[in-house]
């Protein structure tokens, strides 16, 4: 499995300035990561490079510098906010006598701390042994030509092989968990269209506060932490606006910049909930000074997932830290497209369940008039 850090364990935390802009906001993300996956942060080493060096990603001597610095403070752990290639991670570790783990192997990690149904402990381990197949490599010091003796007698298969052919196999075992679990998922929503509900997802960067707004909107009691990926799990509430009726509202996992493509493909299957939704609720953190990155972010996995296209509301959260007004603001059409609120404190809640109730009203006259043209036809 994939090295992860213990709770408590001193790191030594490494971002480099590769001119990608956004620095100082990408630095605050990542020592939430850190502390997100329980890591202490001993040391901070940050540098500047025109491009990655192959063998290292850091350098010779950034190298140094990290090693000097674990030394110093006494750190069994040094985490790089970039993506390593197997070859740069296994030099590294050599040079630094230390685990080193990178930035999509954090991710996992804290997702693997967050999953709590077996449909996402399931998906959690189908991204890390996905990702653990492209690092199995010759070289390792248990990957030796099995020798001879009582037990290991036979074909003389290597470790490697062996190693694979297990992986192999119980990544296909996952596969076919999720497939089931992907199967029902889509009962349930053939379930929902048949009785024409409107079905409303809530999207966004992580730690945005959606399942705040998911409790505030449906009293659910859903976990709700000031931390990142604090939820993994799609929960589904129904919620009853007034003149409108019965909605379902899916609150989701949370998206971030650079999410691991494994993750991405693993979950699948939770991850549909949004692209079938009717309506997405993007929820902004409108105190960042990131957002508009944010924002960016959020929209490109849409993208990936195949939910470009789907409406989207920008709920403008947590007006609380801004002094801004709640408020609701329309497009050219007369749409809504953006409302500003504070779900921690329930000012402007009030004002997204009118629009969910418009945007419900709106979809059951859709539903009307196409089932009008379809019993004319």
């Amino acid at each position: 499995m994939i090295e992860t850090p213990t709770r408590g364990e001193r790191a030594v935390l490494v971002q480099l300035d590769l001119g990608d802009g956004d620095y100082a906001e990408r630095l605050t993300e990542f020592e939430l990561l850190a502390a997100s996956a329980g890591a202490s942060q001993a040391a901070l080493v940050k540098g500047r490079r025109q491009a990655p060096d192959a063998a290292t990603f850091a350098g010779r001597g950034k190298v140094a510098e990290i090693a000097a610095a674990a030394v110093e403070h006494g750190a069994q752990l040094v985490m790089f906010n970039h993506e390593l290639s197997a070859a740069q991670q296994r030099n590294l570790e050599k040079a630094l006598e230390r685990r080193v783990i990178d930035r999509s192997a954090l991710i996992l990690d804290i997702f693997a701390l967050r999953a709590k149904s077996r449909e996402g402990q399931l998906q959690v381990e189908l991204a890390q042994l996905q990702r653990l197949s492209t690092r199995l490599v010759r070289g390792w010091t248990h990957l030796e030509r099995q020798k001879g003796g009582i037990g290991l007698r036979g074909p003389g298969e290597t470790q490697l092989e062996t190693d694979r052919r297990l992986l192999g196999k119980r990544v296909a075992l996952l596969k076919e968990r999720l497939k089931q679990l992907e199967r029902q998922r889509a009962v349930q929503r053939r379930s929902r269209n048949k009785r024409r509900l409107l079905s409303v997802s809530l999207v966004g960067y992580t730690n945005a506060g959606k399942t705040t707004l998911f409790n505030a909107l449906t009293k659910a009691g859903a976990y709700a932490a000031d931390q990142l990926f604090a939820t993994l799990d799609t929960t589904s509430r129904r919620l009853f606006v007034e003149d409108a009726g019965t909605i379902v509202v899916s609150d989701t996992v949370g998206f971030i910049r650079d999410l691991p493509h494994a993750l991405v493909a693993a979950f699948h299957a939770t991850l549909e909930e949004t692209a079938s939704a009717d309506l997405l609720l993007h929820l902004v953190d409108s105190a960042s000074a990131d957002r508009d990155q944010q924002i960016a972010a959020v929209g490109r996995v849409l993208e990936e997932i195949g939910a470009g296209g789907v409406p989207q509301i920008l709920v403008w959260n947590k007006i609380d830290a801004t002094q801004a007004q709640p408020g609701v603001e329309r497009d050219e059409y007369g749409n809504i497209s953006r409302v500003r609120l504070s779900a921690r404190m329930g000012d402007g809640v009030d004002l997204l369940r009118a629009a969910l109730g418009e945007a419900a009203r709106n979809h059951a006259a859709c539903n009307t008039t196409e089932a009008a043209e379809a019993d004319a036809a």
